[in-house]
């Protein structure tokens, strides 16, 4: 009786050593070829991202109109706020005047609030991704 007892153990462990031999003998090595472009593409997107091209970006509508009034409108903001970027946009066929490039609705709802005296038809336009 002893005899069969070693005989089950010495079949389970021939047992589990195989199954552990199959699954070691999946491992493998993987070889990743990369192009040289590629880190330099990474930097140009950090530094787009940074510079805001990239991304969801709050802008403030001033003005959307012909583009003499726009530009009237951007000569005032420009004399009256130096802190913010402005811009004449072109959109078939108006013209708008967008100031800004704020990261977040937190950032805009601020300068909106600064804004909003001198310009009543401000307003913040939904984020279009970059």
């Amino acid at each position: 009786m002893r005899i069969l007892k070693i005989k089950d153990c010495f079949f389970i462990g021939i047992f589990l050593f195989g199954i552990q031999q199959i699954s070691v003998a999946q491992t493998g090595k993987v070889n990743i070829q990369q192009d040289a472009n590629i880190p330099n593409l990474l930097e140009m997107k950090a530094a787009m991202t940074k510079e805001g091209k990239l991304g969801e970006r709050y802008k403030i509508q001033l003005y959307y109109g012909d583009n003499n009034a726009a530009s009237d409108v951007i000569k005032k903001f420009r004399s009256q706020y130096s802190e913010w970027p402005s811009q004449i946009i072109y959109e078939t066929p108006n013209y708008k005047v967008w100031v800004g490039n704020f990261r977040n609705r937190l950032e805009a709802d601020r300068a909106l609030m600064k804004i909003k005296g001198d310009f009543p038809a401000a307003f913040i336009p939904k984020p279009q991704r970059g």
